[in-house]
């Protein structure tokens, strides 16, 4: 069915997995999808009227008809699989067989092919997957990690098990590096270049309002996003470059899988940046969710807090002199807190140990300033809900 959003016919689906998605993003069911015959509808913006009107399904369309009872045909446009991030709309039969890439299902179809295919399956873990089933299961997040490794490699035929807290930390460390190059340009080459503002800019590892600010905002914010890739697709380089090179391996002959905490991630894996021309392959193949990892548990018969504690892969895993996990700390996924101290120490000198966040113009925005001899250099801010991007 369909409904208003904003002055936006939004087309809406019912059951089927939808709530699995963020609310930037919903999804059908893999087998409930419209076939290539019909018509397939996104948000379609319409002026906002003073006056009321109904949407009406009719069999040759979607109609708006005013309080005068006037009618008016609103128009479908054809979507291609990015646009389904900013669509709470449906996909397109030929553009479900990406979906279906990121399913356990497939996993588990290219698993039995792993001999024959004579493929390298590596799967990476992040920390708040590895965490969601610490909670779940009652366990402390080093044991769960060293359970996974054994699950991962005992039920899913996993050679390696990497943890993304290493990406993010690689990630972490390049937006720290573009936020002080930004800065210099728009505050020190400017005056000198006459070079136009690279600030402010947006820091975000989510493919949800990463789709949302293309498809609804376009150039006018895209200057602002940073190019620093998330630490999922940092990773998915990492394996299928790096470590293809190390085992003598093309790229293509690497499966690899990300567990991940959204559904999202699915989407961000399939989008054409992240695909590799030359081996036809993805960065990272399949992503599936920490609910999925558990489903899978559940549907094996897996008794998983009696599994051993396997050995960590420590190439692509950050462990401390004394066997323990570590990274970088703070919220959605410490940028900020990285970016501040950094900044802080690069650009003014001052070495900035614990931040003072006041709350902004709500509960769910916060900011922290730097003040150099009395005067604000630079405010960062932390949105902690998706609809405070559309109203900043």
């Amino acid at each position: 069915y369909q409904r208003r959003v904003r002055g936006k016919i939004v087309c809406i689906s019912s059951g089927n997995g939808m709530d699995k998605f963020s609310g930037g993003l919903r999804l059908t069911g893999l087998d409930d999808f419209i076939t290539p015959g019909q018509a397939c509808i996104k948000p379609v913006s319409i002026p906002k009227k003073n006056t009321l009107a109904k949407i009406q399904l009719e069999d040759d369309g979607y109609f708006e008809i005013t309080a005068d009872h006037k009618k008016e045909r609103l128009e479908p446009a054809k979507i291609n699989l990015n646009d389904c991030l900013a669509c709470s709309g449906c996909i397109t039969s030929a553009e479900s067989v990406l979906i279906t890439a990121q399913s356990k299902e497939e996993y588990f179809t290219r698993l039995a092919n792993k001999t024959t295919e004579n493929k390298i399956f590596v799967i990476s873990l992040s920390p708040q997957s590895r965490a969601s089933v610490a909670a779940h299961f009652n366990l402390n997040i080093y044991s769960a990690h060293r359970k996974l490794i054994t699950f991962f490699k005992k039920h899913l035929g996993a050679d390696y098990v990497f943890d993304t807290t290493f990406s993010r930390d690689l990630s972490l460390l390049e937006i720290r590096e573009e936020f002080v190059s930004r800065y210099r340009k728009t505050y020190i080459e400017q005056e000198v270049a006459g070079t136009e503002s690279h600030l402010p800019m947006l820091a975000s590892a989510c493919p949800g309002w990463i789709c949302y600010a293309e498809k609804t905002h376009g150039e006018f914010v895209l200057p602002y996003i940073s190019t620093t890739r998330s630490p999922q697709q940092v990773m998915g380089s990492l394996v299928k470059v790096y470590f293809a090179n190390k085992l003598n391996k093309k790229a293509n002959e690497i499966y690899h899988t990300a567990v991940m905490p959204c559904y999202d991630k699915k989407l961000e894996a399939s989008r054409e940046d992240f695909y590799q021309e030359i081996f036809e392959t993805r960065d990272v193949d399949c992503v599936l969710a920490s609910n999925e990892i558990l489903d899978v548990i559940q549907e094996l018969k897996v008794d998983f807090v009696s599994l051993e504690e396997s050995p960590l892969d420590t190439l692509f895993t950050n462990v401390d002199a004394s066997g323990q996990l570590f990274g970088s700390v703070g919220g959605s996924g410490g940028y900020l807190e990285v970016i501040f101290k950094y900044a802080a120490k690069e650009l003014f000198g001052k070495e900035v140990t614990t931040l003072e966040y006041k709350t902004g113009r709500n509960s769910d925005f916060k900011e922290v300033s730097l003040e150099v001899m009395g005067k604000r250099c630079c405010t960062l801010h932390l949105p902690m809900a998706f609809v405070i991007f559309k109203i900043w």
